[in-house]
């Protein structure tokens, strides 16, 4: 009933001020809404540079530990790492991106990619990447530990070494769990506020940019800037600056639920049942 309730209160607003405001503003060259400017294309941009450079981030080093944890770790290692990837989870948001904007920003951002900017997409996507690994490296963990010990054994059987069947058996084996943490984790980079709305430098608005080393403008971080007090601010067009919220989460709300049918899809095809 609570999520019925989301949705309804979305879709009704958001339709609400799609019929006030005029289309043309939609599509701008950036966002600004104070000014009457909603261009939708700058903050889906943005959110999707941003988890590119986050998952850029996530899928390496969190397919990495579940297969370490799950074929090589031994059981006390194990024991003792598994619970300290999953803590990483638990690391607050808000001081990761004052993290992503204090640290990375001017020693990796500014240091090996020559940014001149304080704020950039690229330092919130790193940021947003250090969130993702233990989601996706938990997940697909789990994944990897379902797949049976006898395929394990069979092909130990005829010869093959640890990293070819990680590689060459379970990895495949388990493809639909493996999937099934690749879409939560990008899900979860979409919809991550306050690392974005910190190191991404886009208060307020933001141009319309390709250049992820820049600053820009999220949909959530559009969300965030506008709702400390804006729904007191008017827009050029004499609309509340504060009803455009209600149309970008409902363009975030279809975006995620659209990522989760595709992989619900995907992972009714590929799973495999072993007995």
């Amino acid at each position: 009933m609570i999520s019925l309730a989301i949705v309804i209160a979305l879709v009704g607003q958001a339709f609400s001020f799609l019929g006030k405001v005029d289309l043309s503003t939609l599509w701008t060259d950036g966002w600004f809404p104070r000014r009457g400017r909603f261009d939708v294309l700058t903050i889906f941009t943005g959110s999707v540079l941003v988890s590119i450079v986050a998952m850029v981030v996530a899928t390496p080093l969190g397919l990495g530990a579940a297969m370490y944890l799950s074929e090589y770790a031994t059981p006390r290692a194990r024991r003792l790492l598994k619970p300290t990837l999953e803590m990483l989870a638990s690391i607050p948001s808000v001081v990761l991106g004052f993290f992503a904007l204090a640290v990375i920003q001017p020693t990796i951002v500014q240091t090996f990619f020559g940014s001149t900017s304080a704020f950039s997409l690229m330092a919130a996507g790193l940021g947003v990447g250090m969130l993702t690994v233990p989601l996706i490296g938990s997940v697909a963990e789990d994944a990897l530990r379902a797949v049976p010990g006898d395929l394990r054994e069979a092909a130990y059987g005829i010869g093959a070494r640890r990293r070819t069947v990680t590689l060459r058996v379970v990895f495949p084996a388990a493809v639909s769990g493996i999937v099934a943490a690749l879409i939560l984790g990008l899900s979860r980079a979409l919809g991550e506020t306050m690392v974005v709305a910190i190191a991404a430098g886009g208060t307020g608005g933001s141009e319309r940019t390709f250049d992820v080393l820049g600053p820009g403008q999220t949909m959530t971080g559009a969300i965030a800037s506008l709702a400390y007090g804006s729904d007191q601010v008017k827009t050029a067009t004499g609309l509340n600056a504060f009803d455009s919220l209600y149309f970008v989460g409902l363009l975030l709300f279809v975006l995620t639920f659209g990522l989760n049918i595709v992989s619900e899809r995907y992972v009714r095809r590929v799973r495999k049942a072993y007995r």
